[in-house]
């Protein structure tokens, strides 16, 4: 990275940034927006690297003053803005800038349209430039920049898309899997835009064949094969970056093997036993049981087990790699039996209770007793704990006591069924803390939700016997996790785990887009915006929109396709429609499954265009030796109307490109030029302008500024009393082609001295006071708009004491 300062004159003196000046930290120009003579001098560019500290200084730029008249005011040009499209990821800082010449010097005032400035958006460098951390998704939108001075204004708008990198939700991990199983990874990730995903198979893509499905993240291969084997990349991906997950699979290939131990199996007198047989093969073993010479056909079950039944059973599983063979020893054993269990009791703190356990059993077999609290088992050899187990066989609590709570969390969320608006889930009761359970809340969340949020269902609502229930009105394809939340007449409980992530299938768009209008647009254009719908309303891949329209009064819709889904704007030309030619319009939506809703039908109007006629009767005359005033009347009605005029003038000596341009704040006739030369002929052109462009010129006129005053004031008398003169002389008057006598500037200095005293005053006359004690030296000279003319004959006073009480009359001719 790299900084862009600019060096004034020599380093280390660097150009301080404000109102007028500007560095664009991305073009790394210097602006200035109305010079100023402290302005002059020379400038270098200083680029340095941030990282290595190395600097790279430019040649000097120097920056002179022109002396061939002063700048006019004028409307604000935007000479920096952002771009059209800004994209930025989730996260960053992003950094605005905008910034006008203008005279005077405009000022930057920033919106976000349809929406609000994030609040910890900041505005650096007199406000050009906006500075938004932190840059979220719902910052999202259309930022304009205006600026504005006393001349007029304009504007610039871009959108700001924040996109995030892909992440994971869910990845892939190891798999060793029979031959002829069948695999199947899924993974998911979160990314704007929505990642699009893709496998590879040992570094090398992996194509759909007959065996291999992918689909949404999903990779599902029918009756694996050993020339599966293999690691294996899922890649998300979307234009900004790309995450990959590894995992490998390993087909097995093994004869059956049995463990060595000895199996001992007990059956239940009168019960069904099943004989267990699971020996480590692959691919999976065909397995068969015998008893001595009498194979078990068809089950493994043995029904309604008898002593008769006790004995050795042969297991024999095959695979075409091997065989092996399994010995399990069968006994029947007579039931166990509960006599007497424990029974609910509420006690007082402090009391002692007896909960008591009496069972029945085979006398061959023993019998161990374990005791929960809270499905936790118990400690009876904790250090100071208050449960003892005797040795009848029964458990002493002491100070136990059931105080009522709100309810545990639910058991695992399993997503059993996905449409496009409805999700089934079922979960497992937890543990109710002696209150019954009265009910459950379904909740959700997405990448569009602000946490998580309470569903819909049916039934509703979902009663505390219930273990599934059905989430409704959910958004066509958007991925959601869901959990459960159990309440019971004490309060809410904990959430349960999150279910795993799943996506709700496509279906065609339902929402139509917003705000349809238009306008503007240069001559036979008809430009048609919108807002753009969100991707949480797209319900689908290729989403984009469908702009119908058609002139006023006729029957047929033209439709023309538009594939971006963040697009907000269409244009179409046609040479065979006016200007101002209204339409109706409509703008919808369409998707890979299906086309939906138009928005309502609007009217919008085609550009008008920029003016196509010349303002006409253009007259320009001389008011002084330094302005020229200039009128003309507008074209006749009709579209292309000007929203303005530009002046622009320039001396017969000049090229036309050399000249200066003065704009009208409004639809004015009439401007006065300021700031020329005297005795000078210049050229004059008038043109209209609007927002689109400008219009044809008018044809040139031309008008001479007066002459600069030539003659001095004459016949200079003054009448000196003491320290006290007083000054008369002829008016001056004026020739056709100089400027009026607007008033005399009398210079009075003392000799010897270049320190000037100035009188101003609007007739030939005046009075100076001097001080006592010195010879002065007094001249006049007529002043016109175009300055001041020659000096008057100088004219020398003494004062002195000998002079105080004194009177002199004294005249030059």
């Amino acid at each position: 990275s790299s900084s862009s300062p600019w060096v004034f004159n020599e380093f280390p003196s660097f150009v301080a940034e404000d109102s007028r000046r500007f560095i664009s930290q991305v073009t790394g120009n210097l602006y200035v927006s109305k010079v100023q003579p402290s302005d002059v001098g020379s400038y270098i560019c200083l680029v340095k690297n941030t990282v290595t500290n190395a600097r790279v200084l430019s040649p000097p730029t120097p920056l002179t003053l022109r002396t061939d008249g002063l700048m006019g005011e004028y409307e604000p040009k935007i000479e920096v803005h952002f771009p059209l499209s800004v994209p930025a990821a989730r996260g960053v800082t992003v950094r605005l800038e905008c910034f006008a010449l203008g005279n005077p010097v405009p000022t930057i005032t920033w919106r976000k349209m349809n929406g609000n400035i994030p609040k910890k958006a900041r505005l650096r460098k007199s406000q050009a430039v906006l500075e938004i951390p932190n840059v979220q998704l719902e910052d999202s939108g259309t930022y304009e920049c205006k600026a504005e001075n006393p001349r007029g204004g304009t504007a610039f708008k871009g959108y700001l898309q924040v996109y995030t990198f892909p992440q994971w939700i869910s990845t892939i991990n190891d798999s060793q899997l029979d031959s002829g199983d069948q695999l199947h990874w899924e993974c998911k990730a979160t990314g704007k835009p929505r990642p699009t995903y893709r496998w590879l198979r040992n570094g090398e893509p992996l194509t759909p064949q007959s065996r291999v499905e992918m689909v949404n993240g999903e990779l599902i291969i029918q009756k694996v094969q050993q020339a599966d084997s293999g690691m294996y990349q899922c890649v998300a991906e979307n234009k900004y970056g790309a995450i990959y997950c590894s995992a490998e699979l390993n087909i097995l290939a093994s004869p059956p093997v049995f463990s060595p131990n000895p199996v001992r199996l007990i059956a239940t007198l009168g019960k069904d036993m099943l004989l267990g047989c699971r020996p480590r093969a692959s691919p999976k073993p065909r397995v068969t049981w015998r008893r001595g010479d009498r194979r078990i056909q068809p089950s493994r079950r043995i029904i309604n087990s008898s002593r008769s039944d006790e004995g050795n059973y042969v297991c024999r599983a095959e695979n075409q790699f091997g065989s092996a063979e399994m010995t399990a020893m069968l006994w029947v054993k007579e039931a166990m039996r509960v006599d007497l269990s424990p029974s609910r009791v509420e006690v007082t703190v402090g009391e002692s209770v007896v909960l008591s356990c009496r069972v029945s059993h085979d006398p061959s077999l023993d019998v161990t007793f374990q005791w929960l609290l809270n499905q936790q088992p118990l400690n009876f050899q904790q250090e100071g704990g208050h449960f003892e187990y005797t040795q009848t066989v029964s458990i002493t609590l002491f100070g136990y006591y059931m105080i009522p709570r709100p309810p545990g969390p639910p058991g695992v969320v399993i997503v059993e069924e996905i449409t496009d608006t409805t999700a089934t889930l079922s979960w497992s009761g937890g543990v109710d803390n002696h209150s019954p359970i009265s009910s459950y809340n379904l909740q959700a969340r997405s990448p569009f939700s602000l946490g998580w949020q309470t569903l819909r269902t049916d039934p509703e609502p979902v009663t505390g016997d219930m273990e599934s229930a059905m989430a409704v009105e959910l958004n066509p394809w958007v991925d959601y996790e869901f959990r459960v939340v159990a309440s019971n007449a004490i309060g809410t409980g904990d959430p349960s785990t999150p279910s795993r992530g799943v996506r709700t299938k496509e279906a065609v768009p339902s929402v139509a887009p917003a705000n349809v209008s238009g306008g503007n647009g240069r001559r036979h254009e008809l430009v048609i915006s919108w807002e753009p719908v969100s991707e949480e309303f797209q319900n689908g891949e290729g989403f984009g929109y469908i702009v119908a329209f058609r002139a006023n009064g006729t029957r047929g819709w033209k439709e023309k396709m538009v594939t971006s889904a963040d697009s907000t704007t269409y244009k179409y030309r046609d040479e065979t429609f006016p200007p101002l030619t209204p339409f109706e319009v409509k703008v919808g939506v369409y998707n890979n499954k299906g086309d939906g809703p138009f928005s309502g039908v609007v009217t919008v109007y085609s550009a008008e265009g920029e003016p196509r006629e010349a303002p006409s009767e253009v007259k320009a005359s001389s008011t002084s030796s330094s302005e020229i005033k200039v009128t003309w009347r507008p074209p006749n009605p009709g579209p292309g109307r000007p929203r303005g005029y530009e002046v622009s003038y320039w001396k017969d000596s000049e090229q036309e490109e050399s000249g200066k341009r003065k704009k009208t704040a409004g639809n004015e006739t009439s401007m006065a030029l300021t700031g020329l030369e005297g005795n000078r002929v210049y050229l004059i052109t008038v043109r209209g302008f609007n927002s689109i462009g400008q219009g044809p010129a008018s044809t040139a006129s031309t008008a001479k500024t007066r002459k600069d005053r030539e003659y001095p004031p004459a016949n200079l008398v003054w009448i000196q009393e003491g320290t006290n003169v007083s000054l008369n002389w002829d008016p001056v008057k004026s020739k056709d082609n100089e400027s009026d006598v607007i008033g005399y500037k009398v210079l009075l200095s003392q000799e010897g001295r270049v320190h000037n005293q100035v009188v101003r005053t609007i007739t030939p006359s005046a009075v100076l006071s001097l001080p006592e004690g010195g010879t002065y030296i007094i001249e006049v000279r007529a002043v016109s708009e175009g300055g001041e003319g020659a000096t008057s004959s100088q004219v020398r006073v003494l004062t002195s004491s000998e002079l105080w009480n004194s009177l002199s009359y004294w005249s030059i001719n």
